[in-house]
């Protein structure tokens, strides 16, 4: 099926990056006027912080998680599995990496579809079948076709600058001898201004996986497989002990069903959206398709 735009969903993502310029603007502006000087060595900073995270983001999360890139004669089905999809969703073929571990999970990563990487746990395979295990592949490779990692990288570039006075504000405030203490109200206003942006990336992050659903659906052209596959994943979570839910905490934002999730107000900084949405927009997808 040919791969849809969703207006609507695009419209948000499109208000969210202005939302995320606005922001950043306005603190810059308002460093400038509190601290009275430019803050091109913070912007340079973070933007190095923010360039070696993206440049390194496929061997990081590797190394975070202790997944081990794998050749076809290893997995030869997973292989072809991965190669028809790609071959679907007109993309190289990425690298494919086995995570060993009791969280039934996938993820993807990479700064562009030459550099990719899709990963799976070794549990996921046991419990998916092959139609439910390609729907989770396809919203990974979907992932990689709508090159998310670049994307999330530079909405993350303005939490980072935040960051950076957060964590240095109380220091630099020591060799300041002008009054008023100007480094605490840039103090202050940092941390609002990184609360901003960490709830305007979360939410550019759920966005993200409502549009690497829909790309599935319309990889497969099967969207109640991968809804199978959400579900499953989802109950068999609770199965799983804390303490190895734990263990994968920092790729829990690449996952396609998170490890670990918040409740009530703590849904606002969730990197996903709740499972039941999911469920419903890929059931607009089935319809579309039905009548396609």
């Amino acid at each position: 099926m040919e791969w849809k735009r969703d207006y609507g969903l695009t419209t948000r993502i499109m208000f969210t990056w202005f939302l995320l310029l606005l922001v950043y603007l306005v603190f810059l502006a308002a460093l400038q006027a509190i601290l009275g000087f430019s803050f091109h060595l913070l912007v340079a900073i973070a933007f190095v912080m923010a360039f070696g995270q993206y440049f390194f983001s496929a061997r990081l999360v590797l190394m975070s998680t202790g997944a081990r890139v794998v050749e076809e004669d290893e997995y030869p089905e997973l292989h072809r599995m991965v190669e028809r999809l790609c071959a679907i969703a007109d993309l190289p073929k990425p690298r494919i990496a086995i995570m060993q571990s009791p969280v039934p999970n996938a993820f993807a990563t990479g700064r562009n579809p030459k550099d990719g990487v899709v990963a799976v746990t070794d549990s996921i395979m046991r419990i998916l079948t092959k139609e439910e295990l390609e729907g989770v592949l396809a919203h990974e490779l979907a992932h990689i076709k709508n090159r998310d990692m670049m994307s999330m990288t530079i909405a993350s570039f303005l939490a980072m600058a935040a960051a950076l006075i957060v964590q240095n504000a109380l220091f630099a405030s020591l060799f300041d001898r002008r009054e008023g203490n100007p480094w605490m109200i840039a103090w202050i206003v940092a941390i609002l201004v990184y609360v901003a942006a960490t709830l305007l990336i979360r939410t550019l992050s759920r966005y993200r996986e409502f549009t690497a659903d829909r790309g599935a659906a319309y990889i497969t052209n099967n969207p109640r497989a991968l809804q199978s596959a959400l579900m499953k994943i989802s109950n068999r979570m609770d199965s799983v002990p804390a303490e190895k839910k734990h263990e994968v905490e920092g790729a829990n934002a690449f996952f396609i069903i998170p490890a670990l999730t918040g409740k009530s107000l703590m849904e606002l900084f969730s990197t996903h959206p709740p499972l039941e949405k999911r469920i419903a927009e890929l059931e607009k997808v089935q319809e579309e398709i039905r009548g396609y």
